[in-house]
């Protein structure tokens, strides 16, 4: 049986931009350092943050409500967190689930990292964790076979759903 290969071209103007590799390399250059140090707001994208860490829309969704969870600090990966850092991390991922359940009433919930470049992270350099709602019969098969994207709302959209199931009085 022959080996048959999926290609995702979808992600192909990603990955050969002139900003991907900067994006990926270093603290000076990376996008999500410069994220955590914006205000939340629809133009950011970014909808919560704390001392340690924040939770923005993925600029690159593969559904409605695909929301990253990451720590400010430029780390790789979960062992380098400090404890303060880690609580507020995994505290701030189950405050991201919370909200995504609340605004979008999902089936289903994918959670995941990948940790380093061979583990399929687009950047790999700063630790971030995807949360993502699903539902029965979605549509993620269409990015594979049609090259095309079905997302039924706007990332301002999203925005707009999800922020108002944040306001916690204590923080995550």
């Amino acid at each position: 049986m022959a080996l048959e290969r999926l290609y995702a071209a979808w992600r192909e103007s990603y990955v050969s931009s002139p900003d991907a590799a900067r994006h990926s390399r270093d603290e000076g250059t990376c996008v999500f350092c410069a994220l955590s140090a914006e205000e939340p707001s629809a133009q950011s994208g970014v909808l919560w943050r704390n001392e340690y860490a924040f939770i923005t829309l993925n600029a690159f969704p593969y559904g409605s409500g695909h929301l990253l969870v990451l720590p400010r600090r430029h780390v790789g990966g979960v062992s380098d967190l400090e404890e303060a850092e880690y609580d507020s991390f995994a505290r701030t991922l189950r405050l991201a689930v919370r909200a995504l359940e609340s605004a979008y009433g999902a089936d289903g919930m994918n959670i995941g990292m990948n940790l380093g470049q061979a583990a399929g992270a687009g950047i790999p350099k700063h630790l971030h964790a995807h949360a993502l709602p699903r539902w029965s019969g979605d549509t993620n098969f269409m990015t594979a076979i049609g090259e095309t994207r079905v997302l039924p709302e706007s990332l301002e959209t999203t925005w707009s759903k999800v922020v108002s199931h944040l306001d916690t009085p204590s923080g995550p």
